[in-house]
C-alpha cells in the first residue's frame, strides 16, 4: 500500500458505510457493558490459545497410558492446531454471515463436547480425533470473538486497551497453558488438561447470553466449499510431509528426499495452488485477496505466520528440556515458562499505550529483534545450563519482545477493513498464527529429531550420550526458531507502513461492524 494508505482506507470504509443499513454500523454511543463482554471474549480467546499447549506437559503422562509412540506423539498437538489453522477462514466467513454471537456460542459449546470427549478417550486414536474436533470448533469460536471485539469497542483509546487484553492473551496463553497443564497432569491427570475447558467454555456461554450482542454481515452470504476443501487439504498434507521428513528411527538419517516426502510435498503445493485460483475466480471467495493483498494486512498476517513458527516451536522444545534433560517434574516446569507469561502480560499494557502514539512499525520490527536474541539464548544451551543463567533471561526478552508485537499484529490486520469481510479478516490473524503452530512444530520436530540422530552417529560412546544428543537436537530448533523471528523482523519492517494516524482513526466501518 502507498503513503496515501491513510486516505483510501478512509475512502473505502466511507463508501461501505454508505452502502450499509444504519444497524450494521455498530454502536455510535458506547454501550455500557462492554467491558463485560470484553470479559467473556477473553475468556473464550484464553481457552482456545492455551489448549494449543496445555497438553505439552501432559504429553509423558498420556505416551505413558494410551501407549502413543514417538512418531506419534506431535499428534497430540498438530491433530489441534491443523484442524483450527485449516477450517479458521471457513469459520469467519460462517460467523459473518449466520450471526458472531450464535457462532460464538455454537463454538463454545462444540469445544466443551470435544474436551470432554478427549477427557475420557481410551486410546490415542479417539484422543487424537478429540483434539481436531476441538480445533474444529475453534475455527468458528476465534474468529467470531474478534469480530465481536471489533464491533463492541469504537473509541481508539478503548479499543487499543481491549487489543491490549486480547494481545496479552494471545502471547502468554500458551505460556499459561504449560503451567496449567503441570499443575493439572500432576496433581489430577493428564485427562483434566481437556475437562478443564468443560467448565470455562460453559461459564463463557453464560456471559455471551447476557452481556454480547448479536451483529452479522449483509449482501452476499455464500459459502466457497471448493476453497475450504482444498486449503484445509494443502496444510494437512505440508504438515504431513513435514513429519515424514523425519528419521524413521534412532540412528536414520532425515528423509527430506525420500519420495513419500516429495510426494506429500507436491499434494500439498498443488491443494494450495488450487485453493489461490478458486479465490481468485469465484464469486464467493473464502478469502478475497483484496482481504491479504492490502500491503499492511497482509504483512500483518505474514509476521504473526513466521513469528508462530518459531514460537511454538519453543514452547515445545523447552517444555523437552526442563522435563526431560533437567528433570523437573511437570509443575516445576510450567513454573518455569511463568515469567513468559508473566512478561507477555505486564508489557501487554505499555505496547497498548504506545501503539497509538508511534504505530506499529516502530513497535513491531524492536520487538522481533528482542525476541530474536531471546531465541538464540536459547540455542546455547547445554545439559548442564542452568535456568537463571540461560533460560530465564531469555524467556523475559522473549516475552517482552513479543508483547510489543501481538498487539500491532492485531490492530493492522484489521486496518480499513470492510463490513463484509470483518468475520475472514479477524480469522486470518488466527488461521496465521495456528498454520505457523503447526508449521512449526512438524518442521522443528523433524530438525531436532535429525539433529539428535546424527550427534549419536558421530559420537559412539557405550552408553550413549542421550542427554547431549536429545540437547543439540533442541538447540538446533531453537537456532532455526530464531531465523524465523528475524525474518519476520525483516518482513514488518518492509511492509508495515501506515503510521499512528491510521491507528487514531475513529470511524466505525473501519472497526467492521
Amino acid at each position: 500500500m502507498s503513503q496515501g494508505s491513510g486516505e483510501t482506507g478512509r475512502t473505502e470504509a466511507a463508501t461501505v458505510r454508505s452502502e450499509r443499513p444504519p444497524s450494521d454500523l455498530g454502536t455510535e454511543v458506547p454501550d455500557p457493558r462492554r467491558w463485560y463482554a470484553l470479559g467473556v471474549i477473553a475468556i473464550a480467546q484464553l481457552m482456545v490459545v492455551l489448549d494449543a499447549s496445555i497438553v505439552n506437559l501432559a504429553l509423558p503422562s498420556a505416551k505413558a497410558d494410551l501407549g502413543i509412540s514417538n512418531a506419534n506423539q506431535q499428534w497430540m498437538i498438530t491433530a489441534y492446531t491443523l484442524a483450527f489453522g485449516g477450517l479458521l477462514l471457513l469459520g469467519g466467513r460462517v460467523a459473518d454471515y449466520a450471526g458472531r454471537r450464535r457462532m460464538f456460542i455454537i463454538g463454545l459449546l462444540g469445544f466443551a463436547g470435544a474436551s470432554f470427549l478427549g477427557g475420557l478417550a481410551p486410546n490415542q486414536g479417539l484422543l487424537f480425533a478429540s483434539r481436531a474436533l476441538q480445533g474444529g470448533f475453534a475455527a468458528f469460536l476465534a474468529p467470531a470473538a474478534l469480530s465481536l471485539l471489533t464491533v463492541t469497542f469504537h473509541d481508539p483509546r478503548e479499543r487499543a486497551k481491549a487489543f491490549g487484553v486480547y494481545g496479552a492473551i494471545s502471547g502468554g496463553g500458551a505460556a499459561i497453558g504449560l503451567l496449567l497443564g503441570g499443575v493439572l497432569t500432576e496433581y489430577l491427570s493428564w485427562r483434566w488438561c481437556l475437562l478443564v475447558n468443560v467448565p470455562i467454555a460453559l461459564l463463557a456461554v453464560a456471559g455471551a447470553l447476557r452481556e454480547v450482542k448479536e451483529s452479522k454481515a449483509s449482501g452476499n452470504t455464500r459459502y466457497d466449499i471448493p476453497g475450504a476443501i482444498t486449503v484445509t487439504g494443502g496444510l494437512i498434507a505440508l504438515v504431513y510431509a513435514f513429519t515424514k521428513a523425519a528419521p524413521a528411527g534412532p540412528g536414520d538419517p532425515s528423509r527430506w528426499t525420500d519420495p513419500t516426502t516429495l510426494t506429500w510435498f507436491g499434494v500439498a503445493m498443488v491443494l494450495l495452488v488450487s485453493f489461490f485460483v478458486i479465490e481468485t475466480h469465484t464469486e464467493n471467495p473464502l478469502l478475497p485477496m483484496r482481504v491479504i493483498l492490502d500491503r499492511n494486512r497482509g504483512g500483518a498476517y505474514l509476521v504473526m505466520l513466521i513469528n508462530a513458527i518459531g514460537l511454538f516451536g519453543m514452547f515445545l522444545f523447552l517444555s523437552l528440556y526442563l522435563q526431560t534433560i533437567l528433570d523437573y517434574s511437570p509443575i516445576r516446569a510450567g513454573l518455569a515458562m511463568l515469567p513468559f507469561a508473566a512478561g507477555i502480560i505486564l508489557t501487554a499494557g505499555l505496547a497498548a499505550n504506545l501503539l497509538p502514539r508511534f504505530g506499529p512499525r516502530p513497535l513491531m520490527v524492536p520487538g522481533l529483534l528482542l525476541a530474536t536474541a531471546g531465541m538464540l539464548l536459547l540455542s546455547r544451551l547445554t545439559p548442564t545450563s542452568s535456568y537463571v543463567s540461560h533460560v530465564l533471561p531469555s524467556l523475559i526478552m522473549m516475552s517482552v519482545g513479543l508483547a510489543m508485537v501481538f498487539i500491532p499484529v492485531a490492530s493492522t490486520a484489521l486496518h480499513a477493513i470492510g463490513s463484509h469481510d470483518a468475520g475472514v479478516a479477524s480469522a486470518m490473524i488466527n488461521t496465521s498464527q495456528q498454520v505457523g503452530a503447526s508449521l512449526g512444530t512438524a518442521l522443528l520436530n523433524t530438525v531436532a529429531a535429525g539433529a539428535t540422530t546424527t550427534y549419536l552417529a558421530s559420537h559412539h560412546a557405550v552408553p550413549p550420550p542421550l542427554k547431549a544428543a536429545l540437547t543439540h537436537g533442541y538447540t538446533q530448533a531453537f537456532l532455526v526458531a530464531a531465523g524465523f523471528l528475524l525474518f519476520a523482523a525483516v518482513v514488518a519492517g518492509i511492509l508495515i507502513n501506515i503510521g499512528k494516524a491510521a491507528v487514531q482513526e475513529n470511524d466505525p466501518a473501519d472497526l467492521a461492524a
